[in-house]
């Protein structure tokens, strides 16, 4: 399956490739020891290998897990991070800063940031077009990057390891929810440079995951199919791997990069905000510290009713000095929170349908994230695997520092954690392509393919004597490139004069195990060749609510597509045999009768000119393929014989 090369070494994903971790050298392992970090939206953790045991190390309150919470104090420089900060978040909710998962790489003017923007008790602001988060620092207005207060997260976790090792700390691991794209993964590890860490690798939450659970049991003999579901404070995955021996292949991935404990912590706010307007006829949304307390009590309510079916949710003087003492239970939890609950069932279906595999062919189920432990969630994930339990061995807090840890130990050179030959194989989040006659979408590496992969195909001239073809590259699941991603593109010139659909252009698309792309055309006759290399195809990449809105429009307009295949098909063919017959009469000459002849190509003429006029939202298959029927009843008697049909598309 893998060549025993890549068993001395853990492939690892980043939102696209691969990326190859070798064993470090001599001089590395001065560097001190590298460090496993799991970033996360609501709640932080680290971890470091130590003689091939990981340690999930505690902060200086005794706490596995440390707030992503960072708070500043109005009138001084004073700064708190993690329980600190979350502690007295509710007495200063414009200058304690959360969430920041939520807005790292992206825009200012994107549709999630607008919406945290009105949710979030501290301000956002617009900064060079990006989101930043404005407090008050000694007295005067500060604007911070998400960068930089994740920055300040991971420097507390930085010190927290160097306290527990008794050492600096310089290198780190630190993992992303898997459809972060690459402005959303640059960005945290600008976060990692400003807290004074090299990040030597951005790897996956699920991936980190599956690494885990698959830690102790790469001698198992049997082939696994293991579905890791990562539900955590504002980020789902799912990803569907298959373990073999230590070696882990990615099957699909899909996930939301917007959904997971937030949400249904503000589900709860707006209902509590509602239900005080309706009993005391004053509206408290408004009140930044009403509502900071608010959310502090309704996380805490949350986490109680995974274990409780009711609890009491009390806050003295919540509002216009008035208290807040209401009984929640968990149904009517589970009631505010349903669609958001099944919203996390559609992308299990998709890394079903993406795989290939059944319900019953899914071997172990690992719930990841915090999220997690919500019993509706666990029930909803059993029900759909027709009452399978999932796995529960690990803690689904620690889960994925564990696997970073992992990772770490990996590069600072444990020989311990490098005797289990771990491998684990990523694929393509969508499909590779370029764009045919008639702006079709002709896809040559398909979704979800494994990576490092290399694929060619052949293609054709649209005219006679054409010696330029231009290869546009893109990325996307449509049939036509109108509703796909354009990655690239590149001339090929110098193919020597010929009839059309006579030239061979093979086209190679090379994803090599980094995940960069080379896109090469080459004239098999003349060997001209050009290439273009997408290196950073991240950069122009689309974000991860692009990837999700193409798959999900491509299953909508699937029958569309099909409609659309059916009648480019139709057409190609038809002119292929337009194509075919024309050479089929020049050799015959004067074997033909003139009239006969003199007819026969009048039809052809008026089939070229139907082919032009054809208006793919009106005409049917069925139109294209009685035209073509014609022309080979008219042509069989006098040629003998039709001429076939080419093999390529044309591009």
């Amino acid at each position: 399956m893998v060549s025993s090369f890549l068993r001395f070494a853990v492939l690892l994903a980043a939102f696209f490739g691969v990326l190859t971790v070798t064993v470090a050298d001599d001089s590395a392992k001065d560097l001190g020891p590298v460090i496993g970090i799991d970033l996360g939206t609501t709640y932080s953790c680290v971890g470091v290998v130590e003689n091939g045991n990981v340690e999930i190390i505690p902060n200086d309150q005794g706490n596995r897990i440390t707030p992503s919470y960072v708070a500043f104090a109005d009138q001084t420089s004073e700064r708190l991070v993690g329980d600190a900060a979350k502690n007295q978040a509710a007495s200063n909710p414009l200058n304690t800063v959360f969430d920041v998962k939520r807005l790292i790489g992206r825009r200012y003017t994107e549709p999630t940031v607008q919406r945290d923007k009105k949710l979030l008790p501290f301000r956002i602001i617009s900064k060079d077009g990006k989101p930043h988060v404005e407090v008050t620092l000694n007295g005067d207005s500060k604007a911070f990057s998400p960068e930089e207060i994740s920055a300040m997260v991971l420097a507390k976790l930085k010190k927290t390891a160097e306290d527990y090792l008794g050492r600096k700390v310089t290198r780190a691991v630190v993992t992303v929810p898997a459809y972060f794209n690459d402005a959303q993964r640059s960005a945290t590890r600008d976060a990692g440079v400003i807290a004074g860490l090299d990040v030597l690798r951005i790897i996956n939450e699920p991936t980190a995951a599956a690494l885990a659970y698959g830690l102790d049991k790469t001698k198992d003999d049997e082939e696994k199919n293991i579905l890791v579901f990562d539900l955590g404070g504002g980020t789902f995955d799912v990803t569907l791997l298959t373990m073999d021996k230590g070696v882990f292949e990615v099957l699909a991935t899909n996930g939301d990069t917007h959904l997971g404990g937030e949400d249904f912590d503000q589900r709860l706010m707006e209902y509590f905000v509602n239900l005080w307007k309706r009993k005391n006829g004053d509206d408290m949304s408004k009140d930044k510290r009403a509502l900071g307390k608010l959310r502090r009590e309704v996380e805490k309510a949350k986490r109680e009713l995974s274990s409780k079916t009711q609890v009491r949710v009390e806050i003295e003087a919540l509002f216009d000095g008035k208290d807040l003492s209401e009984t929640l239970s968990r149904a009517r939890f589970e009631q505010l929170n349903e669609d958001l609950f099944k919203k996390t069932l559609k992308p299990v279906a998709k890394v079903l349908k993406d795989s290939g595999l059944k319900k019953n062919e899914i071997n172990e189920i690992v719930l990841v994230g915090g999220s997690t432990r919500i019993p509706k969630i666990k029930e909803l994930v059993r029900g759909f695997f027709d009452d399978k339990d999932p796995h529960t061995d690990i803690n689904p807090d620690e889960a994925i520092a564990y696997g970073a840890a992992i990772q770490a130990g990996i590069l600072s050179g444990d020989s311990d954690i490098m005797k289990k030959n771990l491998v684990l194989l990523d694929v393509t989040p969508l499909s590779l392509g370029i764009e045919t006659l008639g702006g079709v979408m002709s896809k040559i590496i398909k979704r979800n393919t494994v990576v490092p992969t290399k694929k060619s195909e052949s293609f054709t001239t649209t005219v006679d004597n054409q010696q330029t073809i231009a290869v546009h590259v893109y990325e996307g699941e449509r049939a036509m490139t109108k509703d796909c991603h354009l990655l690239g593109q590149f001339d090929l010139t110098g193919i020597p004069p010929a009839p059309k659909g006579q030239p061979q252009i093979i086209v190679t698309f090379d994803i090599d195990e980094n995940g960069i792309v080379k896109v090469t055309a080459e004239d098999r006759g003349s060997k001209n060749k050009k290439e273009i290399t997408i290196e950073d195809r991240n950069s122009g990449r689309l974000s991860a609510e692009e990837i999700e809105r193409m798959v999900r429009e491509a299953e909508e307009y699937a029958d569309e597509d099909a409609a659309v295949s059916a009648k480019i098909e139709s057409k190609q063919e038809l002119e292929a045999y337009i194509t075919s017959l024309r050479k089929r009469i020049e050799s015959m000459g004067a074997q033909i009768a003139s009239d006969d002849k003199s007819d026969l190509e009048s039809s052809i003429t008026d089939a070229e000119q139907f082919l032009r006029d054809i208006d793919f939202s009106s005409t049917e298959v069925d139109a294209i393929d009685e035209r073509r029927k014609a022309l080979e009843e008219q042509a069989l008697p006098l040629l003998g014989s039709d001429a076939g049909y080419r093999e390529k598309d044309e591009l």
